[in-house]
Order: structure tokens, then sequence, then C-alpha cells
């Protein structure tokens, strides 16, 4: 199995924990907490910032010294309802106590103490359309280069309907040379719908010295350290992901593909 594709480590308490230190790189770390009504997670968030996302079901939350009341209403996520979340930054700590089961997806980086913790969505998050034909996809952009709440963090999530692509054409974001482009790590939560399917995310450099194709599960994270990273929805699967980006600059500018560039160049026609 390749070493971009971090399976689950079960189906319920915290199933994923990737960090700069085991994913092998600087910024980007993402962990997942499968909780039962009434169980509790809590964490310090130290050098790092953090958006808490209610993937799916309610949770009680308090953090940086406030109460925050109960968060989230979308109980499937391919409800595709605007998510709850909570920013949280750097030397502040929180803690989620499930009131249904829940799913909950803790997005870090690098913080600098610039932003107050803060809700985010679901007022001001909207589903809106990218890409046309078998390359449409739909977004609910949570903290994206327009939203000015974080230091470093940009995450968003995407719908892609069953047969389509999606992070594509294939470009890639891995040289810090703005504003041509910015260096990003990412990772990838992927989910399914039926639970049972599978899509497929390819990561691969012009050069080839990295290419890797793989087979994704309901719950699987890919990680993008450099290179293109397309996805593919088979028939009869949908597909939902939750990305995490961060980099030196809180900027998103990338590059395509060599031979997407054509297809580009069409579509704009």
């Amino acid at each position: 199995m390749s070493v971009l594709l971090r399976r689950p480590l079960g189906r319920h308490g915290e199933v994923h924990r990737i960090t700069p230190q085991s994913a092998g790189w600087r910024h980007v770390g993402f962990s997942l907490h499968r909780l039962r009504a009434g169980e509790s997670v809590a964490e310090a968030t130290g050098d790092s910032e953090a958006i808490l996302v209610l993937v799916e079901g309610k949770a009680a939350i308090t953090a940086a010294g406030r109460d925050w009341g109960i968060l989230g209403d979308r109980m499937d996520v391919f409800e595709k309802t605007p998510p709850h979340c909570l920013y949280v930054p750097n030397g502040q700590d929180w803690r989620a106590t499930a009131a249904t089961d829940c799913t909950i997806a803790v997005c870090t980086a690098p913080g600098r103490g610039g932003h107050p913790a803060r809700r985010i969505g679901p007022d001001g998050i909207a589903l809106t359309q990218r890409g046309t034909g078998s390359n449409t996809r739909w977004i609910n952009n949570i903290a994206m280069e327009a939203e000015d709440f974080c230091d470093s963090l940009l995450v968003t999530e995407v719908f892609t309907p069953a047969g389509n692509w999606s992070s594509y054409p294939s470009h890639r974001h891995d040289e810090d040379d703005f504003p041509r482009i910015t260096y990003l790590e990412e990772t990838y939560y992927h989910r399914l719908n039926p639970c049972n399917g599978w899509a497929v995310q390819r990561v691969y450099t012009d050069d080839g010295s990295l290419d890797e194709a793989m087979a994704v599960r309901d719950g699987d994270v890919v990680l993008v350290p450099r290179g293109h990273h397309p996805c593919g929805a088979p028939h009869g699967f949908e597909l939902y992901y939750l990305n995490v980006m961060a980099g030196p600059r809180r900027a998103w500018r990338f590059v395509a593909a060599p031979e997407v560039e054509s297809i580009i160049e069409r579509d704009k026609g």
C-alpha cells in the first residue's frame, strides 16, 4: 500500500492522526474523531491553529475559554448542507462532547495568534458549482483565501457526483514562487456514498519521480506532499472529500499539468 494512503485506525474514537512529523512535511496536521453520544475529546492547540469541522452529528464545544454551545446539524455528510465549524487559535484548549453520534475533523497548521476563536458556518457557506460536464463538482468553502480569519489554514469540502472527476484538470502547488505558484501541503479525507464504494486518486509529478494511483475507500486519507492529485468517482459511487492545505504563504496558486493545458484552453473557448 502506498505511504500516501492512510486507512482509518478503527471505527470508533480517534481513527486518524496525521502530524507533520508522521507525514514527513512541515505544515499540515489532520485528525478525525468518531464519537458516540456522551463521549468527549479534548486537546490543546499548542503551536498550531485548528479548525474543528463537524462532518456529521452534533457536539457541545468549549474552546478558548468560551462555551460555544451545540454545533452541527448535518447528520449525514451527503446531505451536502453547510457544515458547522469552529476556529481555535494556537495556545488555546478545546473540548467537544458528542450530543449525538458524531464525526469531528481537526485541521491544523502553524498558528501565529493573529486571530481570535470564532464560529465558521453554516451561515456564509454556500454550496457552489465548479467545473462543467463530467468535471462538475460542488464546493463548500470553509476557510479559503477570501476568508481572512486564519493564519495558515485553507480548508474546503468537495462533493463529486458519481462518474465525475475532481481536483481536475490535474494541477500542483508544490513550489514557493508566488504569485505563479505556492507551496501547499494537502490532505484529502475521503467519504463514499454508498459507503462500500471506492474511488481513485492519483498523485504524480511531471518527471515521474512520484507516481501513485490509489483506490480509496470510505474513511481513507490521502497525503499530497507534491505533484498533481486528481480524483475520479466511478459510476454509482458519489465522492466527498475534506481538503486541508497549508504552507509558508496562505495563498492557493497552482500550475496545471502539461498534458491538460490543451483541455483548459479548449474549455475556455
